[in-house]
């Protein structure tokens, strides 16, 4: 039975496609924003950081918001903010104004995350871990895409900005789309679903937020700091610690990026199939920390090279299946607990920068590794912890029935 939702699932994910150029959309044009707005390399960062700001300050918001009026009006709020980012960074006529416009952006994506995570989940009951772990294939995607286009205008000699207002347009446009698109009465759903998980004793006990809620929160601060860590220090560790090139050091951040999508499309399938998301965020963090231990104790450019490839294989699609988790647990607060989840995503977007940038002080990058190897452990225990009672509180039986019912 074909899906009338579907024509909105493609909206969102045309969303998360364009959110992929704008998390390097900044550091990708640090030249020219540097002398645009009379600053260095590390004010730069530091309007990259707000943006991390703007996500941790309106998370919690955004979550509640989708709950009480729907997830439609975030997603196209989100949208026409994040046009706004991207239309004022070129515009912007001071450091005070770009760095205004960077909080901007990090509370349109943290409405974009509040909306669309739940929706997916409502759009595709009987396959929540694939859709909301193709975002991550959508974000990769797009990332991959932005430097293509940069250099496009770059080499023509044209304004750096039409980097910028090209995605812009298409937030708009976009926006524009989904406005006339339907989207799952929410209220409805989560009514539904309560009426089942009564009727037919989904779970044999109720789930508890002070147990395997809390691992699900220290899941998604652990699955960000894991990719964050590799994604700023791995060009360094290459370098320092292996001997790389620096041309050949920055390459493994390009094998790590295609671990990610080729673990996604991975997931994509599998999920729908044969593996439940509460297994893969236990599994995944095993295979982070056997990567890193590699990468730590065989100090081969060659084995580096599949090490990398592995920790963005095994970090990329964590985070969404802790939210996909997060939402069929705490199934009547799906917005609201998906910005409990990405705050502490968001959380970890912040500190792991500042925390490993004083390792670094110390002169041994090995040392972030480490620490590294560590947020792994974490991951692993507080996964083990959402696995254990997962199946102590699910009905099995019952819980497939209820999927197939609910779509």
């Amino acid at each position: 039975m074909k899906n009338k939702y579907m024509l909105s699932a493609s909206g969102m994910y045309i969303n998360y496609f364009l959110l992929g150029m704008v998390n390097i959309m900044l550091a990708s044009n640090m030249s020219f924003l540097t002398k645009q707005l009379n600053t260095d390399g590390a004010g730069i960062s530091y309007i990259i950081s707000a943006i991390g700001i703007g996500k941790l300050l309106s998370y919690s918001l955004s979550g509640v918001l989708s709950d009480k009026v729907g997830r439609k009006p975030l997603i196209i709020v989100s949208s026409l903010t994040m046009a706004i980012f991207l239309i004022g960074i070129p515009l912007s006529p001071n450091y005070q104004t770009a760095f205004i416009f960077a909080i901007i952006a990090g509370i349109a994506n943290s409405a974009m995350d509040a909306g669309t995570y739940p929706a997916l989940i409502e759009v595709f009951p009987k396959s929540s871990g694939s859709a909301s772990v193709l975002v991550k294939a959508f974000i990769s995607a797009g990332a991959a895409l932005l430097p293509f286009m940069i250099a496009f205008f770059a080499d023509r000699d044209l304004f750096y900005g039409y980097a910028f207002f090209l995605p812009a347009l298409i937030y708009l446009l976009n926006m524009i789309f989904m406005f006339k698109l339907p989207f799952p009465n929410h209220k409805r759903e989560q009514s539904t679903v309560q009426q089942l998980n009564t009727a037919e004793n989904k779970f044999i006990s109720a789930p508890k937020m002070k147990q395997e809620g809390i691992a699900l929160i220290v899941i998604g601060f652990t699955s960000t700091a894991l990719f964050t860590v590799a994604q700023i220090w791995l060009p360094t560790y290459g370098q320092q610690v292996l001997g790389m090139a620096e041309s050949s050091s920055v390459r493994l951040l390009s094998y790590y990026s295609i671990g990610a999508l080729i673990s996604v499309l991975v997931l994509a399938v599998l999920l729908s199939k044969v593996l439940r998301p509460v297994t893969v965020i236990l599994v995944y963090p095993m295979i982070t920390l056997i990567a890193v231990l590699t990468l730590l104790f065989v100090k081969v450019p060659a084995i580096a090279i599949a090490a990398a490839f592995f920790m963005g294989f095994s970090t990329a699609g964590v985070f969404q299946l802790a939210i996909t988790v997060m939402t069929e647990l705490f199934w009547n607060k799906k917005g609201t607990v998906t910005g409990i989840v990405a705050t502490a995503a968001g959380l970890a977007a912040i500190l792991l920068p500042l925390a490993t940038g004083l390792m670094s002080k110390t002169g041994h990058i090995s040392i972030i590794f480490i620490f590294d190897a560590m947020l792994s452990v974490v991951g692993m225990a507080a996964a083990a912890f959402v696995n254990y009672r997962y199946r102590k509180i699910l009905n099995k039986n019952r819980s497939e029935q209820i999927q197939e019912t609910a779509s």
